[in-house]
């Protein structure tokens, strides 16, 4: 079985969102599984099963129904189990308001959702490839958005 490969996971309520990222993933030549939400509440009983095997890296949408984005991100850095996994912040807002709450509530990056399907491929494969113990030991509100 093949185990060398990033375990990602989204959580976006957008359906036509859910199928380009997944597409784009599928594309890249690194090699992932894929683990997508519908919405907060779904990612977050995801992360709390037990036996499953935690994501290398959480794509987290801010605007979803029952569990939002900012939510799901605080119940995660206050649980001692979930508190370092890597967490993506993807949308589509750019509001700095949104940006600063998710700083602060300890986000490793800000992505605004890409307008075209080439830029989200060249953003996901940009994102999956950062060494996450070097950029988060250097993080600053100057490198937090990730600009393309």
């Amino acid at each position: 079985m093949e185990t060398n490969f990033l375990n990602v996971a989204l959580a976006d309520d957008d359906e036509d969102d859910r199928m380009l990222f997944e597409e784009a993933i599928k594309q890249l030549a690194i090699k992932t599984q894929l683990a997508i939400f519908k919405d907060g509440q779904e990612l977050m009983d995801f992360l709390f099963h037990p036996g499953i095997v935690q994501p290398n890296l959480i794509f987290l949408d801010l605007n979803m129904p029952i569990k939002n984005g900012m939510q799901c991100l605080q119940e995660i850095r206050q649980n001692n189990v979930l508190k370092d996994l890597i967490i993506a912040i993807y949308s589509t807002s750019s509001s700095e308001q949104d940006i600063e709450e998710t700083f602060v509530n300890g986000a490793n990056i800000y992505i605004n959702k890409p307008a075209s399907f080439g830029k989200l491929k060249e953003v996901i494969e940009k994102v999956l490839q950062i060494n996450w113990q070097y950029h988060t030991s250097n993080m600053n509100r100057n490198t937090f958005m990730f600009r393309f």
